[in-house]
């Protein structure tokens, strides 16, 4: 993991634009590198419940105009242009449902009240940033590349970044992020720096190679 997350209070949504980079993962669900736009759920902390996009039911999809799952484009480069994409989540007061909404305005669809139990009023954490699989099969770290695949101090253009971190309190107003905490459980694979400033609210960069020579 490389992220920030809040708790300590009770968080109706959250919202963050990220930009997009194409790193090397394992090809195992779609069989290619494209940066995919997937959803999953769990509600037992992935014991037995849960999937990917629309692979069982549970995320009622309300618009054709995004197909979940699908390969994102344009990709940032290194030293190149940078392309995010604005993304939220949050929580119907009325019906409990958890929308998730892509860009400005447009609702991708939802996870229906039903599927929760800790949800079910609200969320207690937020998190922010990447999450890799490291199974170490082969004895090593894996080379799954975090974001671009370069540590966070590269800056921008350079490696992947979330900016204008924002919460959903219960009145479905969105409210800037306070008391911040960072996490890099294997900081020398990939690391995490935030900062903040007028233009990008609170931001992040993040991310990391994976396998290296102080990864090994």
């Amino acid at each position: 993991h490389a992220v920030v997350f809040v708790n300590g209070d009770q968080y109706n949504g959250a919202k963050a634009s990220l930009n997009v980079w194409a790193p090397h993962v394992s090809l195992e669900l779609y069989g290619d590198n494209y940066p995919r736009f997937f959803t999953y759920w769990t509600t037992d902390a992935y014991q037995a419940t849960g999937c990917y996009n629309l692979l069982c039911s549970g995320f009622v999809q309300t618009t054709n105009k995004i197909a979940i799952g699908a390969a994102i484009s344009p990709i940032s480069s290194y030293n190149g242009r940078q392309f995010d994409i604005d993304i939220m989540v949050w929580k119907d007061p009325k019906h409990g449902h958890w929308w998730l909404e892509f860009g400005s305005g447009l609702l991708v669809g939802y996870w229906p009240a039903f599927l929760f139990s800790h949800l079910r009023s609200h969320a207690n954490m937020i998190q922010f940033g990447g999450e890799i699989v490291n199974t170490r099969s082969s004895g090593f770290h894996t080379s799954t590349q975090m974001g671009s695949g370069h540590f966070a101090e590269e800056g921008f253009g350079k490696a992947a970044y979330f900016r204008n971190l924002q919460t959903v309190d219960w009145d479905n107003n969105l409210l800037p992020l306070t008391n911040l905490h960072l996490l890099a459980d294997h900081s020398d694979c990939y690391d995490i720096r935030q900062g903040r400033n007028n233009v990008w609210g609170n931001y992040f960069y993040y991310g990391g190679p994976g396998r290296n020579v102080r990864c090994p």
